[in-house]
């Protein structure tokens, strides 16, 4: 029996957008169905115009239907989507455009939006990550933190809050901008980690000169204006220090957790509890202490301290809140923040362990309850 118009559709049912994560016929993006004997020709309607994930798409599509019975070649063509098109596929996935007022010359619309990770029904579980100096590996603790949690099998997605520093897609690797469909930015994903990034809109030699209105409204169309698609978790990589961002996204986000990074040298913990002091006045609560550069391994396998020890202890202690692991100082974790290669990729590194470990403590140990979730939303 030669296949059918409708068996080829529900074999495409299947088959996602990989940016958007919904069916591409959900999507309306399949156009057309042509079959001619064993050859089906399938007609695909992209979002944008040079669509980075083209082939991975057509992959997909030929492999879904081939595999039926009766077709022997398929043929993928590709059209684009309208503008009005776009328009009403970025209001039926993220609300209506025109629930913005005032615009932004570097991204476009945003402010008086409201921020879906605040609002009384998101599962999403935010992760302030934030230090009190630089210079501590903050950064790429979220991003390995992050990779680990989504080894977990979780969505996660990371905010690269460090407007003048940002980093996260450079150690993520991610290899291209956000798409943008109407004004709704896409976030590229790498390592099972969507992100959005300063980086991603300014050169990695220009400085942000912003006073704090204009990061408040970055920061505030990083989670309006970007596609999340509600997350399990969501990472915030704060600059160092107690400025103006950290201020405004205890106000955008005032149900999420903060986990405060420092070394182990004591003039390190001093500054970092100073993250902590801020987050008390902002009425946000730190959730635990992470230690980076906790020691050094040598080829004899003894242990080297390089920063002195019990720095991340004792700021856990000094705040009554647990130390959620001791990340050692190791080449892998630098070369990886360069080239895009997060440690945590491999759980068996000797930092990947300690990731992993991490990531189910955050995930298992130390997720809240449903009675203490919905408190939590409703404050």
């Amino acid at each position: 029996m030669p296949v059918t118009e409708s068996q080829v559709i529900e074999a495409l049912r299947p088959v996602h957008d990989p940016e958007l994560r919904r069916s591409i016929v959900d999507l309306g993006m399949v156009r057309g169905v042509a079959i001619d004997g064993l050859r089906v020709n399938v007609q695909v309607a992209l979002t944008v115009p040079g669509c980075p994930l083209k082939a991975e798409i057509q992959q997909s599509v030929d492999a879904a239907v081939v595999a039926l019975e009766g077709v022997d070649v398929v043929g993928v063509d590709f059209t684009v989507m309208s503008d009005a098109e776009r328009e009403e596929l970025r209001e039926r996935l993220h609300g209506d455009p025109s629930a913005t007022a005032g615009t932004n010359p570097t991204f476009g619309h945003s402010e008086g939006r409201s921020v879906p990770f605040a609002e009384a029904n998101s599962s999403t579980r935010v992760l302030l990550i934030a230090s009190g100096k630089g210079g501590v590996g903050k950064s790429s603790v979220t991003t390995n933190l992050a990779v680990a949690l989504a080894g977990r099998g979780r969505d996660v997605a990371v905010v690269d809050a460090d407007v003048w520093g940002f980093s996260i897609p450079r150690m993520l690797g991610v290899s291209h901008a956000p798409t943008v469909i109407d004004d709704m930015l896409i976030p590229p994903e790498a390592h099972g980690v969507r992100c959005i990034s300063m980086g991603f809109f300014a050169e990695e030699d220009q400085p942000v000169i912003w006073r704090g209105p204009m990061l408040h409204k970055a920061l505030e169309q990083f989670l309006t204006d970007v596609y999340w698609d509600e997350p399990d978790y969501l990472l915030v990589d704060l600059p160092p220090g107690t400025g103006d961002i950290s201020i405004s996204l205890a106000g955008f986000l005032p149900t999420a957790e903060m986990y405060v990074v420092t070394t182990p040298q004591p003039a390190a913990q001093t500054v970092a509890q100073r993250a902590a002091f801020m987050a008390e006045k902002v009425n946000l609560k730190v959730h635990g202490i992470i230690e980076n550069m906790s020691w050094f391994t040598g080829d004899d396998g003894t242990r080297y301290e390089l920063f002195g020890a019990g720095g991340g202890d004792s700021l856990a202690k000094r705040l009554d809140v647990p130390l959620i692991g001791q990340v050692p100082l190791v080449p892998e974790l630098r070369e990886g923040a360069d080239h895009g290669r997060p440690v945590a990729e491999d759980p068996t590194s000797e930092a990947g362990v300690v990731f992993a470990e991490m990531a189910r403590v955050l995930d298992v140990e130390m997720k809240p309850t449903k009675r203490r979730h919905r408190e939590l939303k409703i404050i």
